[in-house]
């Protein structure tokens, strides 16, 4: 047997493991040198990733509406989505407020410093980040990665084939193919997941340092077990609610919330995520292929309910605020509402904490003292965002029989270039 053939004998979610483990040891021995030794070998998976999102969401959605047309019912199908969305962002919430209640991460800090980097966020207002859905120039979209632009154009291609019947029954048969194609294409790209996680984390390590996460240790530690937290106790007892065995959704998610984490990125980890979603969890193509990429642009449970509420109150707990029953309202409609609010909009996280403080009369430069470790936090907060991604098309099929329950119950984490039917 040839290396080439062992290597991809070994299941997905370890070679990314292992790469990741290889890719700290290597940063820690090389130290500075790791990035620039390492790097653009994360450079190169990352631009691999960002190449192939863009065509995939377009071509899936297109052959999305034409498949669910006459079966089920989009807008009905959306708003479940929609509502699913919220109510996991609303726990979130209440799971972030827990743990800043208990673990006080803004207490006994002394003075803090504001980044260098540290550069105030402009919020955009609602009406024009709504305009913004509409893509003066769909290929300009396309280009530029606006997937929220690419899911409306791409559905209105959709319905237009929808309607135009038989006469475009040829152009929907080549929608369909080219998403079979972006597909397989995807296969390909995501077995280089493993070198990819290799470079990022290598150079994470070497470049990072551990004295920058030293004085904020407890906000860090904070929003990893929040994070951990909702992931394990409330998206699992949702998949109980449903009548669905978690540690299979997990098994299943797990190299797509493995993207995500080294990644950083929901835009990066969306191929992965529609994969999972499919292959290894059973939900049916033609609704994963336009729940995924919209959950990638406005379910952001990590960076939009999360990270805003354990930093609304670490800067109250910091300049002794005692927040009122109003301000804690405020915290949850803000968080819930803004993530939908700031859709699209680059740096969500830090959008919405500005979103959040502001709405909540908290001073805004506390933002600026988490700066500095922003990239350790923001690979936990991407990966719980992803894990929710995938969850809520798994509950939303389940819930209106898009779910196949035989490829949910062997889940398996390989969603590589085997397209076999996935295996025990």
């Amino acid at each position: 047997m040839s290396l080439v053939s062992r290597w991809f004998r070994i299941p997905f979610w370890q070679r990314v493991l292992a790469g990741f483990v290889l890719g700290a040891l290597a940063g820690w021995a090389l130290g500075g040198q790791a990035a620039a030794w390492f790097q653009p070998l994360g450079t190169l998976y990352v631009t691999l990733i960002k190449m192939i999102a863009t065509p995939l969401v377009f071509f899936a959605v297109i052959n999305a509406v034409a498949s669910l047309a006459g079966q089920q019912s989009v807008a009905a199908l959306g708003g479940r989505t929609f509502a699913w969305f919220a109510a996991t962002a609303a726990l979130a919430v209440g799971v972030a407020l827990a743990v800043g209640w208990v673990m006080q991460p803004g207490l006994g800090l002394g003075e803090l410093a504001v980044a260098e980097n540290y550069v105030e966020k402009v919020v955009p207002g609602p009406v024009a980040v709504l305009l913004d859905v509409v893509p003066a120039n769909p290929f300009a979209a396309l280009a530029e990665g606006k997937i929220l632009q690419v899911i409306f154009f791409a559905g209105l291609v959709g319905f237009a084939l929808v309607k135009l019947g038989e006469k475009t029954a040829k152009l929907r048969a080549l929608a369909g193919e080219a998403s079979e194609v972006m597909i397989q294409v995807t296969r390909f790209v995501l077995e280089v997941t493993p070198i990819g996680t290799f470079g990022l984390i290598a150079a994470l390590v070497g470049s990072y340092g551990f004295e920058r996460l030293l004085p904020l240790g407890g906000f860090v530690l904070a929003l990893y077990l929040a994070c951990a937290l909702h992931i394990v106790f409330v998206y699992g007892g949702l998949l109980l609610a449903h009548g669905l065995n978690p540690m299979r959704f997990l098994r299943g998610a797990l190299p797509a919330m493995q993207v995500a984490f080294v990644a950083s990125s929901s835009f990066a980890a969306l191929p992965a995520s529609l994969r999972a979603a499919t292959h290894a969890l059973g939900v049916k193509q033609a609704y994963a292929a336009f729940a995924v990429p919209l959950g990638a642009s406005i379910k952001m449970d990590g960076c939009g309910a999360i990270f805003p509420t354990l930093t609304a109150m670490f800067v109250a707990q910091y300049f002794g605020i005692e927040l009122s029953a109003s301000q804690y309202f405020v915290i949850l409609l803000a968080s819930v509402l803004g993530s939908f609010g700031t859709a699209g909009v680059p740096g969500t996280a830090m959008v919405m904490a500005t979103v959040v403080l502001s709405s909540a009369g908290l001073p805004l430069e506390g933002i600026g003292y988490l700066v500095a470790i922003d990239r350790v936090l923001d690979m936990m907060r991407t990966m719980t965002n992803v894990t929710g991604q995938v969850l809520v098309p798994v509950l939303v099929a389940k819930e209106t029989g898009l779910l196949d329950q035989a490829v949910y119950d062997r889940a398996t984490g390989e969603i590589g270039l085997d397209d076999a039917e996935p295996r025990a």
